[in-house]
């Protein structure tokens, strides 16, 4: 009986999402200057990036884009956004604070986190699998999906316009969906 569960929770949700990789618990600085704790996510579905707040290439594009993603969503909705500076010389919580304002970031939904560069390095390269932090300012214009169990659920170019609409239907649906329930059956 609870693999029909499991199987009709599944069908209803209509779609299985990968596990990449596992988010561990991480200490950064929010753009409040607030210490701001990885298991602080620890439930919720979130959308991760890395930009710096200088970048005269693709940095503002996706952060606009990661806005629209943000205004496409419920408010109700345990979905929250960050970005991870990599440039954390330059990028101070004020600097971030002033550029999430920039670009209409909802301050109770969305982070912007700066901190040690071994720590961002980490989360980067180990965490996220898209490259180093090194102070090369190089990185990736992907989005990263992270489901309640801060697991990496799926990767999105934001270089591909189509792209946005499937971030926003997969968020949803892994924000709605079974997800949370599929822990309490799986107990039984």
């Amino acid at each position: 009986m609870k693999g029909v569960l499991v199987l009709s929770l599944a069908l209803l949700w209509g779609k299985d999402f990968p596990v990449f990789n596992t988010v561990p618990d991480f200490r950064l600085t929010a753009e409040n200057g607030r210490e701001f704790n990885g298991r602080d996510l620890a439930g919720k579905v979130w959308v991760a990036n890395f930009i710096f707040t200088n970048c005269m290439g693709p940095c503002p594009r996706m952060t606009n884009e990661m806005r629209k993603v943000q205004d496409s969503l419920d408010k109700r909705l345990a979905v929250r956004f960050v970005s991870f500076t990599i440039d954390p010389e330059r990028d101070t919580p004020e600097v971030l604070a002033a550029y999430g304002r920039r670009f209409r970031a909802a301050p109770e939904r969305w982070r912007f986190l700066t901190g040690e560069m071994k720590e961002l390095h980490r989360l980067k390269h180990d965490a996220f699998m898209l490259g180093d932090v090194n102070g090369q300012l190089e990185h990736s214009t992907k989005f990263v999906l992270i489901g309640r169990d801060m697991r990496v659920r799926g990767y999105y170019d934001t270089a591909e316009d189509i792209v946005l609409a499937e971030l926003i239907a997969d968020t949803r649906g892994l924000a709605a969906g079974p997800a949370a329930v599929l822990p309490a059956v799986n107990a039984c």
